[in-house]
């Protein structure tokens, strides 16, 4: 069948889409491609948080699905929100990527290395509050735009390291760009590393896609995005959350808290596979015990702060 694929024009989408096309053609259906500019696309002078709102790089894509111009979307999973629009699912989770957030430095090999009051590059709230609880010292600044224009300011000097998701790094072999790449123990934000494939709810493209489906990353993602929904967290909420299936256990990382890094809530579980689908509201449920809900609502005030005088 003709399946129409609506994707962000950036670099990394553009990856990410024509990797489903090659799978979807090597099944033998014929793809076109819609490409377009989402809101998080166009806004590159404001940090996604102080925009606001969820969906940031995924409603223009629905809105192609839900009038008709398009089948399903292709989404890097961690920017996509935990809930849809009427006639829209969540129809696939593709096999996962590294998961693990990186360091990317001309001068620096690894994060320890960082001196005193080196000026680090993410907008992402969850990796600020992470660092900030290592290291005090360091001056987080917002860094927006594209993969390449963020490499572009590292290597021009205006930041001693940024910080990407490894995944996004692989896959457009960015490590190549610059002289130092680490690993950061860091835990990562939901879904990261995996592809989400959005559609519309129609059998006939559900059915087309299902082979898809990755069972290892729906049972880790399912339980990332519980654990986030449950929160009412949204994409950029400083929530972290990482799912490990080995076996029959899943091993479940979680940290939430101020994006100053002064105040977190860290904490981790291990289940059984059969509880996969339980698993997130449970852990959250803890976690709202310990006071997680009022953690973010003051997590939102701090950020606002630091936004208002950037």
């Amino acid at each position: 069948m003709n399946i129409k694929i609506a994707s962000r024009n950036s670099a990394l989408a553009l990856w990410q889409t024509y990797h489903i096309r090659d799978l979807l053609e090597a099944r033998g259906h014929s793809v076109e491609i819609i490409t377009m500019k989402t809101k998080g696309d166009v806004i590159l002078d404001t940090p996604l948080a102080k925009i606001g709102g969820k969906g940031l790089f995924t409603k223009e894509l629905e809105n192609a699905m839900l009038d008709g111009r398009a089948d399903i979307a292709v989404h890097s999973l961690k920017d996509v929100p935990t809930t849809f629009p009427d006639g829209l699912k969540l129809a696939c989770v593709c096999s996962r990527e590294d998961i693990n957030d990186a360091m990317l430095s001309m001068n620096f090999k690894c994060f320890d290395e960082l001196p005193n009051g080196a000026r680090v590059g993410t907008t992402s709230l969850r990796r600020r509050m992470q660092l900030l609880a290592l290291r005090p010292d360091l001056e987080i600044i917002s860094l927006r735009g594209n993969v390449n224009s963020r490499i572009a300011k590292l290597k021009d000097g205006e930041f001693d390291a940024i910080i990407l998701a490894m995944a996004g790094i692989n896959r457009l072999d960015l490590s190549k760009e610059v002289n130092y790449v680490s690993v950061l123990n860091t835990i990562a934000a939901m879904g990261q590393g995996a592809l989400g494939i959005e559609a519309v709810d129609r059998a006939d493209i559900l059915e087309a896609i299902e082979f898809l489906n990755d069972e290892k990353s729906v049972i880790e993602t399912t339980i990332e995005r519980a654990f986030v929904h449950r929160l009412n967290g949204g994409c950029q909420a400083p929530i972290g959350v990482s799912a490990r299936l080995d076996g029959d256990k899943i091993f479940v990382r979680a940290i939430l808290g101020t994006p100053d890094g002064k105040e977190i809530l860290k904490d981790e579980r291990v289940f059984n596979k059969a509880e996969y689908k339980e698993a997130g509201e449970i852990l959250a449920d803890e976690f709202i015990n310990q006071g997680a809900k009022e953690l973010l609502a003051k997590a939102e005030q701090i950020a606002s702060q630091i936004w208002a005088i950037k």
